[in-house]
């Protein structure tokens, strides 16, 4: 399939990544439907889109015109038929767990017409383990996006031993059409290649921590400062969501049985008391003062 041929995209899941990649591709002039069962999650990502874009309007980022694009491109809805029955390319934006994409994936091969591609925007999950729930393996493949999607230029797409070059092709042509950066990966890796690095930094970052050799603070300010970067690995969880940062975990330990990739007990202990990160509005930091204190 030709990029010129993809018009409609639709996004199954409307959380905090779905309906960032869903307003993305609606500024980029698709026609966009985000579906998602939770009527609080549809809400949330209607507000969401109103505030930002108004508030892009207003900052003198974004013409009215452009902004009126996006509202009008991008609707919400339950019904995953309505959402999916006449896409060109839909892509799943749901909770890291196998069984529930693979469910999806099913059903998705039977809505959508044959030419539309599936693609899943899973960070850890390779499409392979998706692809055998359909009739059309040649259609699919990953195609991850970085928190947040609005901001954040690389998009990964990633071919599985199923995935076409065609499909691949035309994915990355999608992405440059939003305006993104396409990184290629010609074969899956667990992981990808932005996630399997930070992932390492993570995990040397937590153990350095359970091992009491110093407090979080100062190993974010040891690797902003000495290392440049400018999202530093406890904020960076924080901001990824640590329940997301513990699922991910659990799910590779219990695929290698590596002690490595054990969960932190740490992550383990704040997930059990509701402390996910910014989204509650505590993790390692505390998001009800104001992030400068910290110089973040």
């Amino acid at each position: 399939m030709q990029v010129a041929q993809i018009n409609k995209i639709c996004v199954v899941g409307a959380g905090a990544m779905g309906r960032q990649i869903a307003l993305c591709a609606a500024l980029a002039g698709f026609r966009v439907v985000c579906q998602d069962i939770s009527e609080q999650a549809r809400a949330g990502a209607e507000r969401f889109k109103e505030q930002y874009l108004s508030d892009r309007v207003a900052r003198g980022k974004m013409t009215e015109e452009k902004a009126s694009q996006g509202r009008e491109n991008l609707l919400f809805t339950a019904d995953l038929e309505q959402a999916a029955g006449d896409a060109d390319l839909v892509i799943e934006v749901v909770p890291e767990v196998l069984e529930l994409k693979r469910q999806i994936f099913a059903r998705l091969d039977q809505i959508c017409p044959p030419h539309t591609l599936l693609v899943t925007n899973s960070s850890f999950i390779v499409s392979s383990r998706l692809a055998g729930a359909t009739t059309r393996p040649e259609k699919i493949c990953n195609m991850h996006f970085f928190v947040p999607p609005l901001v954040m230029l690389p998009v990964e797409v990633v071919k599985g031993p199923h995935t076409a070059d065609e499909t691949a092709q035309a994915v990355a042509e999608v992405c440059r059409r939003m305006g993104k950066l396409p990184i290629m990966l010609e074969k899956e890796i667990h992981g990808f290649l932005v996630n399997r690095i930070l992932s390492a930094v993570h995990r040397e970052a937590l153990f350095l921590y359970d091992t009491g050799v110093a407090s979080y603070e100062d190993i974010d300010r040891a690797v902003r400062e000495g290392l440049g970067h400018q999202t530093p690995p406890f904020f960076q969880m924080d901001l990824i969501g640590l329940d997301l940062v513990l699922l991910i975990g659990r799910e590779h330990y219990r695929e290698t049985g590596d002690p490595l990739f054990k969960p932190s007990p740490t992550i383990v202990s704040m997930v059990a008391q509701g402390r996910l990160g910014r989204k509650t509005g505590r993790g390692f930091y505390d998001y009800s003062r104001m992030l400068e204190e910290r110089g973040y």
